[in-house]
């Protein structure tokens, strides 16, 4: 006989981005208390909406397994006495497991011989057991925490009802409180508290009040209902996959209709409506065939059809006055000038150590000078990422970022152009913000990817500066992602500039303040910090732990070679035939710790083996060097290859520690001189080849 498990938690209103993952942990837990229990079930379905978690498990035993289990004892020279007598810590032993001495016997384990008891634990009744899934609940973990009442427990919301059921009967447990029960509440406004019969009942008896509790079901209902409109009405709505999934969770039972606006707002720029749209009131806008926005929204309510009519006119009255404080702060803007806002940067703070926003855009535009001069920008290119660096903060100030900071550096390129700014330096200013997230888009321009890339460099540098570097998960400035950011740009354009001179620039602007601390960020804190981050990229496309350590124990260097070199590593790492040429390159780095000079002495040479290994990296420097230039890893690394086998003559025929004081000098000059060709690569030695596969 089987039956089901149904374990609802009813809440206040959850946070939408909360939802699905609160859901996931609470399925995942009652997966693992039932392995752990020892319990067999067929399935487990996990619901949720914004008032509830839950979790249905479909086909569970009705009791434990039973288990067989040998439990180990002492050895036996201690559980017997000198006369062969059974010592208290045997006897102890047998009675802690429910034994006694008659049921030992003696096993063998690395030539030692120890007691142990067989115990067969019977499996208990499930129902029994239930009741300690609690301890499961109350040990959910979420971003955010409440504590209500005059209790001291911390849960997402305070919790307002539990349903817990075996089949029919109720599972008995008391949470903050609350006592479980057969009783759960349908919709808030249309449904009513009902009884549930037996766990396989849930989903169709909440549906009778109203309440859809899988969140695909609510979503698919959603997009049908938008497709209707969409043949009805002739339109296109626009879906937000991100919006779809707050939406789904914002609700208990969708009903969608469809309200308008006035058609003069259609004169703001658009990311303005829909930001209002979708950020402010979660709709969604709606387009026409060709894609333009038309003057209408599809919004999704929670309950029923009746009087929507009445609905739609609640949400327009709500979206005309957004919009009409959006035009208004709009058109106040475009009356001011970019002088006016700049003047204004000088009296908002930045951040308290580190001064304005216009200290701050000074620090920029220094640090976005110094990148165009090192990336050999032609002179108008370099003007006019140091115009958008002049501009980049300027829209900070303005009405419309003020009561949409979700369009800073949007608004700063449509502002720029009305003031007559020139494009290029406009689209610069409105991509300084990009990636907005870790795998978020890039930059596509030159002057645009710089004046981020410098934004993102004085914000690491001087939070580091102000004592303000992230910790464990805590990341408030988002420093982490900034400089994952400035990582991926590199990459994307292929800048030819290592990130350690790179990282050198901003710190080289806050020595040169004057009203500046001396204590400025170093370049090795910054250098840690930058590395981390390239290790956390190099992980995300696959790279091994031990390569990325062999790559970046020197230094990341130009982010492209190094994460060629990477994927070179890699193809390699399991390649039999690259054993031997390893093993030579591991030899050289592993002996050169004892070398001081690289000046080689050709003269003091006795052995051939010397001169063709003396020879052979001679005549592969300049041919790896030039590799490294064209960021070929492979090339570069057929050119170190080529030492193997010189490099294992050269140790077959050389004593390099001999009593001689000079001949030893030289020959591990010789050997630091190749190990530093072979670090610039990487460090070979940190790279696990024991996986070599034919």
């Amino acid at each position: 006989m089987t039956a089901s498990i149904l374990i609802e938690i009813g809440l206040e209103e959850l946070p939408a981005r909360f939802i699905d993952a609160s859901e996931k942990q609470l399925a995942d837990k009652m997966h693992n208390w039932l392995h752990a229990s020892r319990i067999s079930f067929n399935a487990i379905e996990s619901y949720s909406t914004p008032r509830r978690l839950a979790v249905l498990v479909k086909n569970v035993a009705t009791e434990q397994e039973t288990i067989e289990e040998e439990s180990k004892g002492p050895a036996l020279k201690i559980a017997k006495d000198s006369e062969g007598n059974w010592t208290k810590a045997a006897i102890g032993f047998t009675k802690g497991q429910g034994k006694t001495t008659d049921d030992i016997y003696v096993k063998e384990i690395k030539g030692v011989e120890y007691i142990h008891i067989n115990k067969r634990i019977e499996g208990k009744r499930t129902i029994e057991l239930l009741p300690d899934f609690q301890q499961e609940i109350t040990s959910m973990h979420f971003p955010k925490n409440m504590r209500w009442g005059n209790g001291q427990m911390k849960f997402i919301r305070p919790i307002r009802w539990i349903t817990a059921l075996y089949g029919e009967q109720v599972i008995p447990f008391q949470i903050a409180g609350v006592q479980s029960s057969n009783i759960t509440h349908g919709h808030r406004f249309l449904g009513a508290d009902t009884q549930i019969h037996t766990a396989d009942a849930y989903v169709e008896t909440l549906k009778s009040q109203f309440v859809i509790v899988q969140s695909n079901v609510r979503e698919k209902m959603i997009r049908n209902q938008m497709k209707e409109l969409e043949q009805q009405r002739h339109f296109t709505i626009a879906i937000d996959e991100s919006l779809m999934r707050e939406v789904r969770n914002l609700v208990e039972y969708p009903s969608l209709f469809v309200g308008n606006f006035d058609e003069n707002y259609l004169n703001l720029p658009e990311e303005v409506l829909i930001t209002s749209m979708k950020e402010h009131q979660r709709y969604f806008p709606v387009k026409s065939a060709v894609g333009s926005l038309l003057p209408f929204f599809a919004a999704v309510r929670n309950g029923d059809k009746h009087a929507m009519d009445t609905v739609a006119r609640g949400n327009e009255k709500v979206l005309h006055a957004r919009l009409a404080d959006a035009q208004f702060f709009y058109d106040e803007d475009r009356k001011q000038s970019i002088a006016t806002f700049q003047d204004k940067l000088s009296r908002v703070v930045f951040q308290e150590k580190l001064g304005t926003y216009q200290q701050k855009v000074n620090r920029v535009v220094q640090i976005a000078s110094e990148i165009a001069n090192q990336l050999n920008l032609s002179n108008d290119e370099k003007q006019i990422t140091k115009r958008a660096a002049e501009l980049c903060k300027f829209d900070l100030v303005t009405n419309m970022v003020n009561e949409f900071p979700e369009l800073q550096g949007l608004m700063g390129m449509k502002y720029a152009i009305h003031f007559g700014e020139d494009k290029d330096t406009a689209i610069a200013i409105g991509e300084q913000y990009l990636p907005n997230h870790a795998n978020g888009d890039l930059p596509k321009t030159v002057a645009g990817s710089i004046v981020s890339v410098a934004d993102k460099l004085d914000t690491i540098a001087g939070c580091i500066f102000a004592g303000l570097r992230p910790t464990g998960s805590q990341d408030p400035h988002g420093l982490r992602r900034q400089a994952i950011g400035v990582l991926r740009i590199m990459q994307e354009h292929d800048w030819d500039i290592t990130v350690e001179k790179l990282i050198h620039i901003p710190v080289d602007v806050y020595q040169s303040l004057d009203n500046m601390d001396t204590n400025v960020p170093t370049i090795e804190e910054l250098k840690d910090f930058v590395r981390q981050r390239a290790a956390f990229l190099l992980k995300e496309i696959s790279v091994q732990p031990d390569v990325i350590e062999a790559i970046l124990s020197n230094e990341i260097g130009v982010l492209t070679y190094s994460v060629n070199k990477a994927k070179e590593l890699m193809r390699q790492r399991n390649n039999i035939e690259f054993k031997n040429i390893q093993e030579a390159l591991v030899r050289i780095l592993n002996l050169a710790k004892k070398a001081e000079s690289t000046s080689i002495q050709p003269e003091l040479f006795e052995t051939p083996s010397e001169s063709a290994l003396h020879d052979k990296i001679m005549e592969i420097t300049n041919s790896y060097q030039a590799a490294k230039e064209n960021q070929n890893a492979t090339e570069a690394l057929e050119q170190l290859s080529a030492l193997a086998n010189p490099i294992h003559e050269f140790f077959d025929h050389n004593m390099v520690m001999v009593d001689d004081e000079k001949l030893r000098e030289n020959r591990l000059a010789l050997i630091k001189y190749i190990a530093e060709l072979i670090i610039d690569y990487a460090d070979f030695g940190s790279v696990e080849w024991k996986q070599h596969q034919r």
